[in-house]
């Protein structure tokens, strides 16, 4: 099944967001070599793709998972979560429609 896993920044968080993004990425590319990646990516805390210091207000990823605690499970064990960039994270079931 899909999740989407729906995180929050804390703010001023940019620094230790860039300091861990070589790690989440390796993690997202991990799940998209699988298969189960549907789409990933930041909020920009300002209407441009390169919100240079204004930063990031959270993220979102959507993925395939065999229950819903292991996609938690993931979600807790990313490098933003062990950073402290992020607030908040919320994880819930997530049903494709479109495209």
């Amino acid at each position: 099944m899909l999740y989407a896993i729906i995180s929050q920044d804390r703010d001023g968080s940019l620094a230790d967001r860039l300091k861990a993004r070589p790690d989440h990425l390796q993690r997202l590319q991990a799940l998209q070599e699988d298969g189960r990646l549907v789409l990933a990516g930041p909020h920009p805390a300002i209407d441009s793709n390169d919100p240079g210091d204004a930063g990031f207000t959270g993220s979102l990823v959507v993925a395939g998972f065999d229950s819903l605690q292991q996609a938690r499970d993931w979600a807790d064990s990313d490098p933003y979560v062990a950073a402290g960039v992020y607030a908040s994270v919320t994880v819930k079931p997530f049903k494709k429609v479109l495209p």
